[in-house]
């Protein structure tokens, strides 16, 4: 008998995400942890230390702009998403009304990602973590994922490696962002 624990698949995997997220939600010890709260594929928090000012007027700038290009949809920021490696937090999304609508009642975490999800480079980020949060929400069921560094815009489609001109979804969102 092997005393490894073997680890679900996607399925059960975002029924344990979603446990987990809501236990973090209840824990007061949890809620006192200042920064960006994730977790691991065990379950595990991760922490990162709090986004710079800028970081959230990027946020803010690109939800503004979505939200005039796509105004059918949802935009969110800090969207909890769970992934096959554990719950990402996207710094901004896009989803349309038919992902909203087929949400649970009372959704605490995503169950998959929405159709587009944004990253704003930090200072801290390296190129694989980006490359892993690209290759966690196209597999959590992203359409697009997006990075911003420094305002300059990068737009990832489903299966296609290398950077898009411009988002299929959102066609006219602009080149930069700026502050």
């Amino acid at each position: 008998m092997s005393v490894l624990m073997e680890l679900p698949t996607l399925e059960p995997r975002t029924d344990f995400n979603l446990r987990r997220w809501e236990e973090l939600q209840d824990d007061p010890e949890a809620r006192k942890h200042v920064g960006r709260v994730e977790t691991d594929r065990f379950g595990r928090i991760i922490m990162s230390p709090p986004p710079a000012y800028d970081h959230g007027r990027y946020q803010f700038g690109i939800g503004t702009v979505l939200k005039r290009y796509l105004p059918a949809g949802g935009i969110s920021t800090e969207t909890p998403i769970s992934t096959s490696q554990g719950i990402r937090l996207a710094d901004a999304t896009w989803a349309s009304a038919d992902f909203l609508a087929a949400l649970p009642e009372g959704c605490v975490c995503l169950p998959s990602a929405p159709e587009i999800c944004v990253e704003i480079v930090s200072p801290s980020n390296t190129r694989e973590e980006m490359e892993e949060k690209r290759r966690l929400y196209f597999e959590a069921g992203a359409k697009e994922f997006w990075l911003c560094h420094r305002g300059s815009m990068s737009f990832y489609l489903a299966d296609c490696e290398p950077p898009a001109e411009k988002s299929a979804l959102c066609p006219d969102f602009p080149e930069s962002i700026s502050l």
